[in-house]
Protein backbone atom coordinates (compact mmCIF):
# COMPACT_ATOMS: atom_id res chain seq x y z
CA UNK A 1 0.00 0.00 0.00
CA UNK A 2 1.26 3.42 -0.95
CA UNK A 3 1.64 5.97 1.80
CA UNK A 4 0.64 9.61 1.04
CA UNK A 5 2.86 12.46 2.20
CA UNK A 6 1.28 15.18 4.26
CA UNK A 7 0.16 18.22 2.23
CA UNK A 8 2.80 20.48 3.78
CA UNK A 9 5.67 18.25 2.67
CA UNK A 10 4.86 18.39 -1.06
CA UNK A 11 7.03 20.52 -3.38
CA UNK A 12 6.51 22.31 -6.70
CA UNK A 13 6.31 20.33 -9.86
CA UNK A 14 8.64 20.95 -12.73
CA UNK A 15 5.80 22.42 -14.81
CA UNK A 16 4.90 24.91 -12.07
CA UNK A 17 8.53 26.04 -11.83
CA UNK A 18 8.79 26.41 -15.63
CA UNK A 19 5.59 28.49 -15.80
CA UNK A 20 6.85 30.74 -12.99
CA UNK A 21 10.21 31.24 -14.70
CA UNK A 22 8.51 32.00 -18.02
CA UNK A 23 6.32 34.65 -16.37
CA UNK A 24 9.32 36.22 -14.67
CA UNK A 25 11.23 36.31 -17.98
CA UNK A 26 8.24 37.97 -19.67
CA UNK A 27 8.05 40.64 -16.97
CA UNK A 28 11.80 41.27 -17.19
CA UNK A 29 11.64 41.61 -20.98
CA UNK A 30 8.95 44.29 -20.56
CA UNK A 31 10.76 46.13 -17.76
CA UNK A 32 14.21 46.35 -19.43
CA UNK A 33 13.19 48.62 -22.33
CA UNK A 34 11.29 50.85 -19.91
CA UNK A 35 14.38 51.15 -17.72
CA UNK A 36 16.54 52.02 -20.75
CA UNK A 37 13.99 54.64 -21.82
CA UNK A 38 14.02 56.15 -18.35
CA UNK A 39 17.82 56.40 -18.36
CA UNK A 40 17.84 58.00 -21.81
CA UNK A 41 15.14 60.50 -20.82
CA UNK A 42 17.16 61.44 -17.73
CA UNK A 43 20.30 61.97 -19.87
CA UNK A 44 18.33 64.18 -22.27
CA UNK A 45 16.92 66.25 -19.41
CA UNK A 46 20.43 66.63 -18.01
CA UNK A 47 21.70 67.77 -21.42
CA UNK A 48 18.94 70.38 -21.65
CA UNK A 49 19.76 71.65 -18.16
CA UNK A 50 23.50 71.83 -18.84
CA UNK A 51 22.98 73.64 -22.17
CA UNK A 52 20.77 76.22 -20.42
CA UNK A 53 23.42 76.66 -17.73
CA UNK A 54 26.26 77.12 -20.25
CA UNK A 55 24.28 79.50 -22.46
CA UNK A 56 23.26 81.58 -19.44
CA UNK A 57 26.91 81.81 -18.36
CA UNK A 58 27.93 82.91 -21.89
CA UNK A 59 25.20 85.58 -21.86
CA UNK A 60 26.19 86.72 -18.36
CA UNK A 61 29.80 87.09 -19.55
CA UNK A 62 28.62 89.17 -22.51
CA UNK A 63 26.45 91.35 -20.23
CA UNK A 64 29.41 91.90 -17.88
CA UNK A 65 31.63 92.85 -20.82
CA UNK A 66 28.99 95.27 -22.13
CA UNK A 67 28.70 96.80 -18.64
CA UNK A 68 32.47 97.41 -18.54
CA UNK A 69 33.20 94.83 -15.85
CA UNK A 70 35.47 92.87 -18.21
CA UNK A 71 38.25 94.62 -20.05
CA UNK A 72 38.03 94.17 -23.80
CA UNK A 73 39.73 95.55 -26.85
CA UNK A 74 38.09 97.76 -29.43
CA UNK A 75 36.18 95.61 -31.89
CA UNK A 76 35.84 92.64 -29.54
CA UNK A 77 32.36 91.11 -29.42
CA UNK A 78 32.38 90.73 -25.64
CA UNK A 79 31.85 86.97 -25.70
CA UNK A 80 34.19 84.68 -23.74
CA UNK A 81 37.38 83.51 -25.47
CA UNK A 82 36.84 79.93 -24.24
CA UNK A 83 34.55 77.85 -22.07
CA UNK A 84 37.32 77.57 -19.50
CA UNK A 85 37.20 81.35 -18.94
CA UNK A 86 33.67 80.97 -17.55
CA UNK A 87 34.86 78.70 -14.73
CA UNK A 88 38.42 80.02 -14.22
CA UNK A 89 37.17 83.58 -13.98
CA UNK A 90 38.38 86.85 -15.46
CA UNK A 91 39.78 89.95 -13.75
CA UNK A 92 37.13 92.44 -12.65
CA UNK A 93 37.84 95.69 -14.49
CA UNK A 94 35.88 97.70 -11.90
CA UNK A 95 38.14 96.58 -9.02
CA UNK A 96 40.77 99.29 -8.45
CA UNK A 97 43.15 96.85 -6.74
CA UNK A 98 42.81 94.36 -9.58
CA UNK A 99 42.54 91.40 -7.22
CA UNK A 100 38.91 90.44 -7.68
CA UNK A 101 37.77 88.01 -10.38
CA UNK A 102 34.38 87.40 -11.97
CA UNK A 103 33.20 83.79 -12.16
CA UNK A 104 30.26 82.64 -14.28
CA UNK A 105 30.35 78.90 -13.55
CA UNK A 106 31.51 76.94 -10.52
CA UNK A 107 32.83 74.24 -12.79
CA UNK A 108 32.58 73.42 -16.45
CA UNK A 109 29.89 70.74 -16.90
CA UNK A 110 30.33 67.67 -19.07
CA UNK A 111 28.06 66.61 -21.91
CA UNK A 112 26.01 63.72 -20.46
CA UNK A 113 25.66 62.16 -23.93
CA UNK A 114 29.28 62.54 -25.04
CA UNK A 115 30.53 59.15 -23.91
CA UNK A 116 34.08 60.44 -23.62
CA UNK A 117 35.03 60.41 -19.91
CA UNK A 118 38.78 60.72 -20.60
CA UNK A 119 38.54 64.09 -22.35
CA UNK A 120 38.43 67.40 -20.48
CA UNK A 121 34.95 68.89 -20.05
CA UNK A 122 35.69 71.74 -22.47
CA UNK A 123 36.30 69.27 -25.31
CA UNK A 124 32.90 67.61 -24.80
CA UNK A 125 31.17 70.48 -26.56
CA UNK A 126 30.92 71.82 -30.10
CA UNK A 127 31.45 75.56 -30.08
CA UNK A 128 30.07 78.24 -32.37
CA UNK A 129 31.91 81.51 -32.78
CA UNK A 130 30.25 84.90 -33.09
CA UNK A 131 31.22 85.14 -36.77
CA UNK A 132 29.90 81.73 -37.91
CA UNK A 133 26.42 81.36 -39.40
CA UNK A 134 23.80 79.33 -37.48
CA UNK A 135 23.37 76.76 -40.27
CA UNK A 136 27.12 76.04 -40.36
CA UNK A 137 28.50 76.53 -36.83
CA UNK A 138 32.26 76.50 -36.45
CA UNK A 139 34.76 77.45 -33.78
CA UNK A 140 36.54 80.76 -33.82
CA UNK A 141 38.11 83.32 -31.52
CA UNK A 142 35.17 83.51 -29.09
CA UNK A 143 32.38 81.28 -27.79
CA UNK A 144 28.96 82.52 -28.94
CA UNK A 145 27.04 79.26 -28.51
CA UNK A 146 27.59 75.67 -27.41
CA UNK A 147 26.11 72.38 -28.68
CA UNK A 148 26.44 68.68 -27.95
CA UNK A 149 28.96 66.67 -29.98
CA UNK A 150 26.48 63.78 -30.05
CA UNK A 151 24.55 63.82 -33.34
CA UNK A 152 22.16 61.02 -32.30
CA UNK A 153 18.41 61.31 -32.44
CA UNK A 154 16.54 62.32 -29.31
CA UNK A 155 13.27 60.83 -28.13
CA UNK A 156 11.39 63.79 -29.61
CA UNK A 157 12.90 63.20 -33.08
CA UNK A 158 15.37 66.11 -33.03
CA UNK A 159 19.11 65.63 -33.05
CA UNK A 160 21.12 66.41 -29.93
CA UNK A 161 23.55 68.65 -31.82
CA UNK A 162 20.61 70.80 -32.99
CA UNK A 163 19.44 71.71 -29.47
Amino acid sequence: MRQELPHAARGFTLIELMVTLALMALLASVALPLAELTVRRAQENELRRVLRELRKAINDYKDAADAGKIQRKVGDSGYPPSLEALAEGVPDATDPAGERRLYFLRRLPRDPLCGCPDEPAARNWRLRSYQSPPDDPCEGGVVFDVMSRNSGEALDGNHYDQW
